[in-house]
């Protein structure tokens, strides 16, 4: 069974979050050479009876889609994670379960993000989209582009909006989500869902007892039932980091979590690392804008949290985007994954010359990589002043904040 890679997503609460906001977060942990772009979908009207081209398989189109903004491996559909205009943000874990995942090509975990953010209004709408789609399409087929081998998996998914959070855990088509509203929720490459289930396919239990996994007398636990027999459950390394913050957690709290090496948050392995990072702030009052910061570059200690909010007129930011190859792409054509492209975009390029400064100048990156604190710290200081203001947004002023960060990141690394 191929390892799941060990990211981590997060959600805090208040009061355990500060100033009335709901705070998320991810790392996403891949393959090391894999590229993620961000990219920003405008809402849309489409035809009756038109399809949606996903990774790998095509599937009806609904009426409308939202206006959503992703950060995603450059090659397929889906994201890894994201949010919507409505202020719902969705990220995915890959887990390894007592059933392997599926190789035949079907929804990927990462194609259920992307329609899910484009499909629901609030969390729990995301929830029922995806696992309608599961029912109706199932999942399964490659994550990685990888000729070689086909490493497939089961998926997980912390699914936020400013009300609460769902976290949804499947088997194949089968699931069970949980319902959180108050504290801290860290979900990994494991099952972690217990005892506490919310809602859950009516035929979960009737499954789990048909393969022997469940004799139906003791109370039924999921992830005692589903995961693999080998496995330790154990999802501190993110758990303890979040449950052990005394002050109560902001975005910068959040953002020092997805950089700390040392609790094996940030991986930066032989096999993977943290390719692209999140935070999103989710302000219980709804007068005041979700603020979305991505990285769109690999290892979130030595890159910069910029920010993105939904107004009607996004500029959109090529520079964070990857080249196109159309139906050209080595991911579309069968048999799969014969050549990899270059996918690398502009930020990313210039970002990898900082990451060999930082890793082999130890002066001059101590000075790059406190430079690029600042550079944070300035937009970190200008969306907090955004939240606690009482005047509404101008949206011309921030129509163009992400392209205008991506522009200033790649100058300053020239």
């Amino acid at each position: 069974m191929p390892v799941a890679p060990p990211s981590y997503c997060f959600v805090a609460f208040p009061p355990r979050a500060k100033d009335g906001l709901v705070v998320f977060g991810k790392n996403s942990a891949r393959p090391r050479d894999e590229v993620q772009e961000v990219v920003y979908f405008s809402a849309a009207d489409h035809d009756p009876e038109s399809k949606v081209e996903c990774t790998y398989i095509s599937i009806d189109q609904v009426p409308r889609t939202h206006a959503i903004v992703i950060s995603r491996p450059a090659w397929l559909w889906g994201a890894e994670m994201g949010a919507n205009e409505h202020g719902v943000c969705i990220a995915n874990e890959a887990v390894n379960a007592r059933e392997p995942a599926a190789e035949t090509e079907a929804l990927l975990g990462m194609d259920l993000v992307r329609l899910g953010l484009e499909r629901g209004t609030t969390a729990k709408e995301a929830l029922d989209v995806i696992v309608a789609l599961l029912e109706e399409h199932g999942q399964g087929g490659n994550y990685y582009e990888d000729a070689d081998a086909c490493h497939s998996f089961q998926s997980a998914y912390l699914i936020v909006d400013r009300e609460e959070a769902w976290v949804l855990e499947t088997i194949g088509k089968y699931w069970a989500a949980e319902k959180i509203t108050e504290g801290v929720k860290c979900i990994c490459n494991q099952l972690s869902l217990t005892t506490k289930i919310d809602a859950e396919h009516p035929e979960l239990r009737s499954y789990a007892q048909s393969q022997g996994w469940w004799t139906g007398d003791d109370e039924f636990n999921f992830s005692e039932v589903f995961s693999p027999a080998d496995e330790h459950l154990d999802c501190c390394a993110g758990k303890d980091s979040l449950e052990k913050q005394e002050e109560s957690i902001s975005v910068q709290t959040m953002i020092d979590i997805l950089r700390d090496k040392a609790s094996g948050v940030c991986i930066d392995s032989e096999l993977f690392l943290t390719t692209a990072s999140v935070v999103s702030v989710l302000p219980q009052n709804r007068s005041s804008p979700c603020i979305h910061y991505f990285t769109g570059t690999p290892d979130p200690s030595r890159s910069i949290f910029k920010p993105f909010i939904f107004v009607d007129d996004v500029k959109l930011v090529p520079k964070a985007q990857s080249p196109c190859f159309g139906d050209d792409d080595p991911a579309k054509k069968e048999p799969r994954f014969q050549e990899k492209p270059d996918r690398r975009h502009e930020l990313y390029k210039a970002h990898e010359w900082a990451r060999a400064v930082i890793e082999s100048d130890q002066e001059q990156g101590r000075k790059l990589r406190k430079t690029m604190l600042e550079l944070e710290k300035q937009g970190l200081e200008a969306m907090e002043e955004i939240l606690t203001s009482s005047a509404p947004l101008d949206p011309t002023e921030v129509g163009d904040l992400f392209y205008d960060c991506v522009d200033t990141e790649i100058k300053f690394f020239k």
